[in-house]
């Protein structure tokens, strides 16, 4: 083990003053991951709370035939946001907060592999969606629903700016969940102790593992339909109207696309939740480890093999409609999988019944009925008859409550003492459940036999004598029972925090690491990085706590006042890097700041200012990727055990490396959407193909491709022997990319309103081009980075990672000017 570099106290100290937060305004600048995560989930209880109340208000208009409380357009913008909010800026950013506070305790590290990125992501977040309140403070919320249907949600019927306010402080939010997911799927894979190798991590950190990758593959074709609606509203560029060879129904399959993986990205985290208190209160590990494992990994991919059951009534080929009503059928298996496993532990272990364990109880009775009636709409028929009916609010409700929120309650009171060091007092906390059980099977049981009965869902009134007074007035009593449940849920949380029992260490007797650090935690988390030898490091070992405070670990011994935790090897857990992280800095919020005057701008119509807020986004983040590196090569270093290890920079593996591997995984998906909307039109849509195809220059689009193909070799020849030729070359032929696709870009934008082929032509040549120029930026930036003396034969991550960006560039650049030069010839062939 380490030698210790001085005892506990001082240990603790001087690692106090390496990792520890600036007080005052210095406070915008924190990137530790404990009040990021923390900063993430409190934001999100606010914004639940003002869904909440949104909700009050539509149940209050629904209460009684012809209310008289909300006018129809009112109507639409409560409800729109109601959704808008719980969907976007509750549950996903609440995810993201609970991985962020959670991730690194669990895995045995002092921070997530990028902070800087999550504190980036926090201020994306957090401007995008006050961009959507201030909409419904100023009365131009988005206001037709939160699915943005076109064509109702087009210019031609949506005039204002409500719309906009959706696409684009949506798509800001967004920006926030790809930083999480490419952190996350960072963090797990390769910020980890020393032992833990993939099968003995936790079973929280293989759920948020899966969820980080389905948001990478599931948010890109969110992104791109909002793109292109925007891009339809602001320019006319008509890739969803069907009098111009559009068609809506591309937005339904983009939307759906992310719509539906996101109900299982909701669902899996809180899955990990109770993975994780399930086996703590009943005594006993967790039964079928493995299946579970291999449950969670086939629910992400069958998950996104079911987004057309939400299509079922707008003509779908009969073959289809068999193929995606067996898919949402057999969803079931691995999720009755887990059940079944969380059962078998319950059901071999002595359950204590506390708080948590009432929420986990209340989350089997729910989320089973849900589950049962989404096999019941998996059903084509029975779907046809209870489509844009309360039924379907009501699964919709019974899903993502009782698979989300009430594990997520009990989650809280099982966290809270790690948070605030302070133990629950659970009185309030019974009555809290009990009333939010109640009302919440009051309010969507009874929803069932409304939808049953035919009230459609979105209607802001109906009339009496058709069946639903009834069921209706029942439904909002229950909600306001269901609201005190939430209301004495939050004062119980408040109460808490001041007049907890304070106490120790690990109240609740859990096996997993985060609960040996002290609590509240401190901005360091461990004193010293344990190694771990199995799934339940404090069952095997439980002086560990004290152990890892008293030095006896990796990294035990700070150096050069730097940030230091380790990386590992993938698979095996084992160390190979020393991962040195960032500190405190402005860098986040002011780049968040400078993308937020680009969105800003362009709601405004202000486009060329927009594309300044683009310059300083651009200008912002040189400045961060230029404080990053070393500018001399390091030696092995000691990290205890008798173990040595590199510093990241100068590591094949480094998290920069994966980081862009996995961010090039979400660019892709989002290029493959837009081929895929290009197929799309020209196999389903009205009017294909035009009368006047638009074409790019053959020559012209060979001297493009030729240019991205340079560069991306001349990259790869820098990546294996950094030079500043290679990148000069490289830099020359991706400004050769860049000025053929400007010019082939301008030739084809001019026709770009007159048909969809015209529109969806030029957007791939853009994408081109923008990829292009973030090529020539970045082989620029590395050439600067060599002359600085922060690249070497040794230290070659930047070279290596502008290589991946290039190469993907010459793919998708190669790929896209092959459809715009060559459909076309299909087409009329």
């Amino acid at each position: 083990m380490s030698e210790p570099c001085a005892s506990a106290l001082a240990r603790h100290r001087l690692l106090e003053a390496i990792w520890r937060n600036p007080a005052g305004w210095g406070r915008l600048a924190v990137v530790n991951h404990t009040t990021v995560g923390l900063r993430f989930i409190v934001t999100a209880g606010v914004f639940f709370l003002i869904g909440g109340i949104l909700s009050m208000l539509i149940r209050t208009q629904l209460a009684t035939p012809e209310n008289p409380f909300m006018g129809p357009a009112t109507y639409n913008q409560v409800f729109t946001m109601h959704g808008t909010i719980m969907m976007f800026l509750f549950a996903i950013p609440l995810i993201e907060g609970i991985a962020l506070y959670l991730l690194p305790k669990l895995l045995g590290a002092r921070d997530l592999a990028f902070p800087r990125l999550s504190a980036f992501g926090y201020w994306c977040y957090l401007f995008g969606g006050t961009m959507l309140l201030v909409s419904m403070v100023l009365g131009v919320a988005p206001d037709s629903g939160w699915f943005m249907y076109t064509p109702l949600s087009s210019r031609a019927f949506t005039p204002g700016i409500n719309a906009d306010f959706w696409l684009l402080g949506i798509t800001f939010v967004e920006v926030s969940a790809i930083c999480a997911a490419v952190e996350f799927t960072v963090t797990v894979l390769k910020v980890r102790t020393g032992g833990m190798s993939l099968d003995r991590m936790p079973l929280m950190a293989w759920y948020l593992l899966v969820t980080a990758l389905m948001m990478v593959a599931g948010f890109p074709p969110l992104i791109l339909g909002s793109i292109l609606l925007e891009l339809e509203r602001a320019f006319d560029w008509p890739f969803f109207d069907p009098t111009r060879g559009g068609s809506p129904l591309l937005w339904q399959h983009l939307f759906w696309l992310f719509g539906h993986p996101e109900v299982y990205i909701i669902f899996l985290p809180a899955a990990g939740a109770l993975s994780t208190m399930i086996p703590v209160f009943a005594g006993r590990p967790i039964v079928g480890y493995v299946w579970i494992v291999c449950a969670i990994i086939a629910l992400a991919f069958l998950s996104f093999g079911l987004w057309v059951h939400h299509m079922f009534t707008v003509g779908i080929p009969h073959l289809a409609l068999a193929f995606f009503s067996a898919a949402s059928v057999l969803v079931a298996v691995p999720t009755a999988v887990q059940i079944f496993a969380w059962l078998a532990t319950l059901a071999s272990g002595r359950p204590r019944m506390t708080v948590p364990m009432l929420y986990v109880f209340g989350f089997f009775v729910v989320f089973v009925a849900g589950g049962l009636t989404g096999v019941m709409v998996a059903v084509v028929p029975f779907n046809w008859q209870v489509h844009d009916t309360h039924f379907i609010v009501a699964h919709l409700h019974y899903v993502l409550v009782g698979g989300f929120v009430l594990p997520i309650m009990g989650a809280t009171y099982y966290w809270l003492p790690q948070i605030t060091g302070r133990l629950p007092v659970h009185g309030r906390g019974r009555v809290a459940f009990w009333l939010v059980f109640i009302g919440f099977n009051i309010t969507f049981m009874v929803m069932h036999w409304t939808g049953l009965l035919g009230m459609p869902r979105r209607v802001h009134t109906y009339a009496a004598g058709l069946g639903w007074d009834l069921p209706n007035l029942i439904s909002s009593m229950g909600s306001f029972l269901m609201t005190m449940g939430f209301a004495l849920f939050v004062i119980d949380i408040i109460l808490q925090l001041r007049y907890g029992r304070p106490f120790r260490r690990n109240p609740w007797g859990a096996g997993t690491l985060d609960w040996a650090i002290p609590t509240p935690p401190t901005a360091y988390a461990f004193a010293s990085l344990p190694k771990v030898s199995g799934r339940d490091p404090l069952h095997d070992d439980p002086t560990l706590p004290a152990r890892i405070a008293a030095g006896e670990g990796y990294l035990a011994c700070p150096r050069s006042g730097r940030m230091e935790t380790l990386g590992v090897a993938m698979a095996t857990g084992e160390p190979d890097q020393v991962i040195i992280l960032p500190g405190p800095s402005y860098l986040p919020i002011l780049n968040a700041a400078s993308l937020g005057v680009f969105f800003v701008c362009f709601l405004l119509g202000l486009y060329w200012y927009a594309l300044v807020g683009l310059g300083l986004t651009l200008v912002v983040t040189l400045f961060w990727l230029w404080s990053n590196g070393l500018d001399h090569d390091p030696q092995p270093q000691a990290i205890g055990y008798g173990e040595t290890a590199i510093a990241h920079p100068a590591s094949p593996e480094a998290p920069g490396w994966w980081g862009m591997v996995f961010t090039l995984v979400a660019d892709g998906v989002l290029f493959s959407s837009l081929a895929f909307g290009l197929l799309f039109l020209w196999v389903a849509a009205p009017d294909w193909p035009p009368s006047l195809m638009q074409q790019p220059d053959w020559l012209l689009a060979g001297l493009a491709g030729l240019g991205l193909a340079a560069a991306a070799l001349a990259s790869r020849a820098a990546s294996r022997v950094p030079g500043g030729l290679m990148l000069g070359l490289s830099a020359l032929a991706s400004l050769v990319a860049v000025a053929v696709l400007a010019w082939l870009a301008l030739a084809l934008g001019h026709s770009a309103t007159s048909h969809a082929q015209a529109a969806a032509t030029t957007a791939l040549v853009v994408y081109a081009l923008i990829h292009a120029l973030i090529g020539l930026a970045g082989a620029g930036f590395v050439m600067a980075r060599h002359r600085a003396g922060f690249v070497s034969p040794l230290r070659n991550l930047e070279p290596r990672v502008l290589w991946l960006w290039q190469g993907y560039t010459a793919a998708t650049g190669l790929i896209a000017l092959a459809m715009v030069t060559g459909l076309p010839s299909a087409m009329t062939g």
